[in-house]
């Protein structure tokens, strides 16, 4: 069954180099993933960082994107898409080698603001890789394929998290802290570098694209002060909001606000509350990404059925089942259980929402909608990494788990009807 799935005998020859190194850039992403930063946010704990300190270590990258997303995304309209995914890769990417020498040159608590001070540094390539890469993706691949390649993609990141995840909790347990975590950064970053290595091979593909979504209409000509008013709403493309696209980023809005609410919560629980030791956490994240997985061999025979846009809306509303859950576990096996369930219903969204994202956009402009759904996201980022602990701390951590679930469900819901 897997091998059907992983070579599938419609591929146009042209895109076939692009999907084998589409394919190896995530296998070796799933090595960063699972190891690096799969474990930051535990070593952060470990070191004694706060609930806020944890949420910075992504607020500080989400608020670099909210300043320069819409510049960036400019920045990559004037150049060759895949030069500039490769570039801000390696930029980006280098900046996990930092982590695995501030053990030797700071205390506990100097190397959890020098943590969060790289991760502001790593932003501002990211930006770009983020908003870049999602049109190379789509210049690469063609529409009838995006979801195949999605799957095939998701597949390979759950079996080498897996396996990196489960190698990094042995390595963590082994070896003495904090030597065990420099070891795990330094296998992240190796993953890194590989995975930059195979992007540098993506090309876009020489047919172009119709597009997606309709541009807006040009205006009439102006006087010279309107023309000089308009100018900074030009600059910035507000434009963008007027089309259908800025509905469909008002939805996500809900979603990855109700997403990111959580996301700095779970560290504090299973540390503080259900007191997991670091192979039982990299037990549930090979389940969590076996699940994956497993999930991930389905994608297209649902979004043939039921469309990107419902795939998304069921499993974002699916999410809300990963924090509610936690809310009541007690236990490593409760911990491996919601995250086969968790997994599972990951492998949904991960997999269809960018496709949904990609098919209201236009061709002839993407980087400049990308741009704005990156400004978007990130600006979730930045107030759920901020927010979600402080919530926590007013209500607790369970209460908080539960609220931010049922905001998940109420997101999905609402893609559902109005995406």
């Amino acid at each position: 069954m897997f091998q059907r799935f992983l070579r599938p005998a419609n591929i146009p020859n042209d895109c076939r180099a692009n999907c084998r190194h589409l394919y190896l850039d995530m296998a070796w992403f799933g090595v960063l993933s699972g190891s690096a930063v799969n474990f930051l946010n535990i070593y952060a704990a470990r070191l004694g960082a706060s609930g806020t300190q944890i949420g910075l270590l992504s607020a500080t990258g989400a608020a670099v994107s909210l300043l320069i997303a819409i510049p960036a995304g400019r920045w990559l309209e004037k150049r060759p898409i895949n030069k500039a995914v490769f570039w801000t890769s390696v930029l980006y990417r280098f900046g996990f080698l930092t982590w695995i020498i501030l053990p030797w040159l700071l205390d506990n608590q100097g190397q959890v603001w020098a943590l969060i001070a790289i991760n502001f540094l790593m932003g501002i390539p990211l930006t770009a890789l983020s908003v870049g890469f999602s049109a190379l993706f789509a210049e690469a691949i063609p529409p009838d394929l995006r979801a195949h390649v999605t799957g095939v993609r998701n597949i390979l990141l759950s079996i080498t998290y897996m396996l990196t995840s489960l190698i990094s909790g042995w390595l963590l347990d082994r070896f003495p802290f904090p030597l065990g975590y420099q070891i795990v950064f330094a296998i992240g970053f190796a993953g890194a570098a590989m995975s930059s290595f195979h992007l540098y091979f993506v090309k876009p593909l020489s047919t172009p694209e119709l597009p997606a979504a309709p541009t807006p209409l040009r205006p009439a000509p102006a006087t010279p002060s309107a023309t000089k008013s308009r100018g900074w709403r030009t600059a910035l493309r507000l434009d963008i909001w007027h089309t259908p696209f800025g509905r469909i980023m008002l939805l996500f809005l809900a979603f990855h606000l109700a997403q990111q609410l959580a996301l700095p919560v779970f560290p504090l629980y299973v540390v503080n509350k259900m007191r997991l030791n670091d192979v039982e956490i990299g037990i549930g994240n090979a389940i969590f990404y076996l699940a994956v997985l497993i999930g991930s061999t389905q994608l297209t025979r649902l979004v043939r059925r039921l469309s990107h846009h419902k795939v998304t809306g069921l499993g974002v509303a699916g999410l809300s089942l990963y924090p509610i859950l936690m809310s009541v576990s007690t236990s490593a096996w409760q911990y491996y259980g919601l995250s086969a369930v968790g997994g599972l219903v990951w492998a949904l969204v991960s997999g269809a929402y960018l496709n949904y994202i990609l098919e209201n956009t236009p061709a002839n402009d993407r980087p400049a909608y990308l741009a704005w759904y990156n400004v978007v996201a990130n600006a979730c980022i930045l107030a759920g990494s901020l927010a979600g602990p402080l919530i926590a701390d007013q209500t607790g951590l369970s209460a908080a788990l539960i609220l931010f679930g049922v905001l998940r469900l109420l997101a999905g819901l609402t893609i559902l009807k109005w995406g």
